[in-house]
């Protein structure tokens, strides 16, 4: 598969953010990643309305090791051969590339501010997605909350298959 690298103008960002949140406490750095440590937000799973139990016990990813908990979740990873790299966060010695998480709310932060008012998405990025660019946010900038609304569109189904241009099974209004 490709991978895409991230947009670069984010990376000042993304950098801070992480930092911030490991100088709090929120996240940690373990064998050159920093992870955001999913204890430390009481309101981890109320977007959505998932229990911190329902969360670990429908986990079907394996556990990694250097995890001090099976939901903490990536901010920055080392980088594997061949991918895009840059300098790592927080005194981490291997090159790395940020998690897709902090990049969304590095983006959401230099637009739109610390807090604002929709965030929106599919249905299909609530949990964990939206979650954890919830919860690392707040966290990031000690606030309530990232969006006053959060917003989720449901699907158009095609023959049974979601609607997508990658799948190119979409129809135009002009079509219809």
């Amino acid at each position: 598969p490709v991978i895409e690298p991230p947009a670069t103008e984010y990376l000042p960002q993304m950098i801070r953010m992480s930092e911030r949140l490991i100088a709090s406490g929120h996240a940690y750095a373990a064998e050159g990643h920093a992870l955001f440590r999913v204890a430390s937000y009481a309101r981890y799973g109320k977007l959505s309305r998932r229990s911190r139990a329902d969360l670990i016990a429908g986990a079907r990813v394996e556990v990694a090791p250097y995890k001090e908990d099976p939901g903490d979740f990536v901010l920055w990873k080392p980088a594997k051969a061949g991918e895009p790299s840059w300098p790592s966060p927080a005194g981490i010695k291997v090159e790395g590339r940020p998690g897709w998480h902090i990049e969304c709310s590095a983006m959401a932060w230099k637009h739109l501010g610390e807090a604002f008012d929709i965030h929106g998405g599919g249905i299909d990025l609530v949990f964990p997605h939206h979650e954890n660019e919830l919860a690392q946010s707040c966290c990031a900038f000690h606030e309530a909350r990232m969006a006053s609304v959060w917003m989720h569109n449901g699907f158009l189904q095609v023959e049974g298959d979601k609607m997508s241009t990658s799948l190119g099974n979409f129809t135009t209004i002009r079509e219809s």
